[in-house]
């Protein structure tokens, strides 16, 4: 890489303890010039206020904060077709913030970074807004990610549960996938961006789920036992933590009986 060029890093955060900050992350921020923390709006300042503490924290010598707001996206329940227009649409507008970022913010041999919730593999469109940008060609940054432990693994670790289950597959899907693989049998399902509560369509007596909420924080909520006797009690604790917080981020895993006592 050219002295010249920039470098963007994309770190992993973890789900929300500040403890899960890896040492591999913090050596990151601290050769770190610019951080651009992109906030979500006032109802969301917690999040942006958690990514603040731990530049405080954590970065070393000069650096810069830039924070900017996410755009807005279409949430009203779609079909399939919509669904990814509106989210196309949504990261075209994300890739022009970005993008904006790297041409007038940073300078020819500076470090930026983006601060990720979890891993940035898993379920977040930063690497792939990135990408996009490096397609368009008005600007050219080097892309290094720093992995993170994900919600996934900290709901694993918050029951005490493996993920996988010997000899079987696991299979992540957002919630509005959960329909092509449920009732299969074939694995755990772990579900992620459920907006709508889909767990409670799913069938069977011999289901058991493992939620969390705010997996991490002090604000983070628990429940494990049979969907079919647990459902309206997550179904009531979203609703309340909702109303408290004006949003709710949550994962949870789907094992049968049969699976579970493996």
């Amino acid at each position: 890489m050219s002295m010249e060029q920039r470098r963007v890093l994309v770190i992993g955060i973890g789900a929300g303890d500040p403890d899960q900050l890896t040492l591999a992350a913090v050596k990151a921020m601290r050769r770190t010039d610019i951080f651009f923390v992109v906030g979500k709006g006032p109802d969301k300042a917690s999040l942006t206020d958690l990514r603040h503490r731990m530049i405080e924290e954590h970065a070393q010598g000069p650096y810069r904060v830039v924070e900017v707001e996410d755009p807005s996206r279409d949430r009203r329940p779609m079909g399939r077709t919509d669904y990814a227009d509106a989210v196309q649409d949504w990261r075209a507008r994300r890739g022009d913030i970005f993008e904006g970022l790297l041409r007038d913010e940073m300078k020819a041999g500076e470090t930026g970074a983006f601060l990720v919730w979890g891993d940035p593999s898993l379920y977040d469109s930063t690497l792939g807004i990135l990408a996009d940008i490096e397609e368009r060609g008005s600007v050219s940054a080097a892309v290094e990610v720093v992995p993170g432990i994900s919600s996934v693994s900290t709901l694993a670790a918050r029951h005490c549960i493996p993920l996988n289950q010997v000899g079987r597959p696991v299979h992540i899907t957002p919630a509005r996938r959960l329909g092509d693989v449920s009732g299969s049998d074939d694995g755990d399902i772990v579900v992620m961006l459920d907006a709508h509560e889909s767990f409670a369509d799913v069938e069977g007596d011999d289901v058991w789920i493992y939620w969390g909420a705010y997996l991490g924080t002090p604000d983070e909520l628990l429940v494990a036992g049979p969907l079919r006797e647990v459902s309206d009690r997550i179904r009531q604790l979203r609703s309340e933590a909702r109303s408290r917080h004006g949003w709710i981020m949550d994962t949870y895993l789907l094992r049968t009986v049969e699976q579970k006592a493996k």
